[in-house]
């Protein structure tokens, strides 16, 4: 792995207009999927619109070595509670997702992060992970991630939560399937039932952040997550809007104005990744979350999550070998294993907090 320069405390560098984490769902997919769509579809024009409308932000990656190069690209997708004026070490990453594409990009495997996973901080020690970008800004932030992963980022987007509506508007609504009924928002609050269901604007911002109406918290919400961005890649990558300039520049008009990226990540760069990528298809995205040993507490009373370590190694070796289609496989069914095990004789899921203690 890549070992990035010590990090230092991050200078007041110009953070996201308003920094919120759940439209980093739309970027994964506009970033990588509509790439594609930019291979044949970018005029110059709207090259020239994103180039001038996105801010960007000093990473400390090492772009000497080409994305691919090492035969995979990993992007780092955030958000933060970033507020206007504020430094980089002032915020907290909210949430975090690590898209891998393998060498043969015509898959993409997206990992969640949980936003308090207990992990070690380089120079600082144990913490949560969301903790990073308080104590050395984004550069501690990639640091921390790929110790986590094992993965070189080689590019990094965050996204601000104003144009999230407009995206999806855009989009013409993101169609989804929902596993469980459920409200969000106080007042006029959303109601999304159990089943086939189309999300724009407020309703999808609601849908996404939403986790005080699950018993499991965050556990769900990632899910949701995962749910609206495998709808938001099937509408990206759909022929009618590869196809179709005028939605690929609605797309690019109505986002691009609130995306932060790395200094690379140019419109350039996102036409050769997008010839590059010409194969990739909604069914090639896989999304999970990246293996934990479920919420506890820590010897300092933090509530937190804790790593599987063992898991996770094997993650490392996936993604090193190129073996990260059977190793979801796998993962999946230990979990389904483990959550049919877990079931009470009445029936019930017994695991809504699992670990209560700090590992041994």
């Amino acid at each position: 792995m890549r070992k990035p320069p010590t990090p230092k405390r991050a200078g007041r560098v110009r953070p996201p207009r308003r920094g919120a984490a759940w439209s980093i769902l739309a970027s994964t997919a506009l970033v990588t999927a509509a790439g594609v769509a930019a291979a044949s579809s970018f005029s110059t024009q709207l090259a020239e619109e994103f180039d001038t409308n996105r801010e960007t932000v000093q990473t400390g990656i090492d772009h000497t070595t080409e994305a691919f190069e090492d035969g995979e690209m990993n992007i780092l997708v955030l958000g933060s509670d970033a507020r206007d004026g504020e430094a980089q070490e002032d915020q907290r990453s909210d949430t975090m997702m690590l898209v891998h594409i393998p060498e043969t990009r015509d898959e993409m495997y997206v990992m969640s992060i949980m936003r308090d996973l207990w992990v070690e901080i380089p120079e600082v020690g144990m913490s949560k992970v969301n903790s990073a970008q308080s104590h050395g800004g984004y550069p501690l932030t990639i640091q921390t991630v790929e110790g986590l992963t094992g993965a070189d980022i080689d590019h990094m987007v965050i996204v601000d939560f104003d144009g999230f509506s407009d995206l999806t508007t855009a989009l013409g609504g993101v169609e989804i399937e929902n596993d469980m009924a459920f409200s969000a928002g106080q007042a006029n609050p959303s109601y999304y039932p159990e089943g086939t269901i189309r999300l724009e604007g407020t309703d999808a911002l609601r849908f996404v952040r939403e986790r005080k109406a699950f018993t499991d918290g965050d556990y769900q919400r990632v899910k949701n997550q995962q749910k609206f961005l495998t709808g938001i890649a099937t509408q990206v990558l759909d022929s009618s809007t590869l196809t179709n300039p005028s939605k690929i520049s609605d797309m690019v008009s109505a986002f691009t104005p609130y995306l932060t990226v790395d200094e690379s990540l140019d419109a350039q760069t996102l036409v050769n990744y997008g010839m590059s990528m010409s194969k990739m298809r909604a069914s090639g995205i896989t999304s999970f979350t990246i293996p934990n040993a479920g919420t506890g507490t820590t010897q300092g009373g933090a509530s937190v999550v804790w790593p599987d370590e063992e898991e996770l190694e094997n993650m490392r070796s996936a993604m090193e070998n190129g073996s990260m289609d059977e190793y979801v496989k796998e993962l999946e069914k230990r979990q389904e294993e483990q959550a049919d095990g877990a079931t009470d004789e009445t029936g019930e899921n017994v695991t809504e907090e699992p670990g209560v203690d700090a590992p041994q």
